[in-house]
C-alpha cells in the first residue's frame, strides 16, 4: 500500500511539474501575435437600379479575405491594415442566375462607419 501511494505521488508531482513548466514557457514567450494590425471592413451592397440590398455577393479584399453578403446585403470581416484595398465584387450564385455584373475597385481607406457599394444589374 505504501509503495502504491509513492507511485501515485510521483505521478502527480511529475504531472504538476510538467504543467508548471508549460505555464512558465507560455507566460515568458506568450502566444504568437499577428505582426499586422487588423481593420474591420463592413458595409452593405445595394443594387444601383432598385436601391435594394443584394444578398449573395462575394466581397473579396486584397485577394486575402472574403465574405458573402447576407439576406440584408451586409458583410463584415477583418483584413490586415494596408495603404490601399483592392475590392472585387462577384455574384456568388453566378451559376444559377448571374443577375449582377462584377465590380473591381480600389479604396485608399476603409471608413469606420462602414461602406455602401452600388453594383449594376446585368
Amino acid at each position: 500500500m505504501k509503495i502504491e501511494f509513492k507511485n501515485v505521488r510521483r505521478k502527480l508531482f511529475g504531472f504538476l511539474s510538467f504543467t508548471t513548466a508549460l505555464f512558465v514557457f507560455q507566460a515568458c514567450y506568450g502566444a504568437p501575435q499577428d505582426a499586422e494590425f487588423d481593420v474591420l471592413f463592413h458595409g452593405t451592397i445595394v443594387s444601383d437600379s432598385t436601391d435594394f440590398p443584394v444578398p449573395g455577393i462575394k466581397v473579396n479584399v486584397n485577394s486575402y479575405q472574403y465574405a458573402l453578403t447576407d439576406s440584408t446585403g451586409t458583410f463584415s470581416f477583418y483584413v490586415p491594415e494596408a495603404s490601399q484595398y483592392h475590392l472585387i465584387l462577384t455574384d456568388a450564385d453566378s451559376i444559377a442566375d448571374r443577375h449582377y455584373l462584377d465590380k473591381d475597385t480600389v479604396l485608399s481607406e476603409i471608413p469606420s462607419a462602414g461602406i455602401t457599394i452600388r453594383i449594376d444589374p446585368k
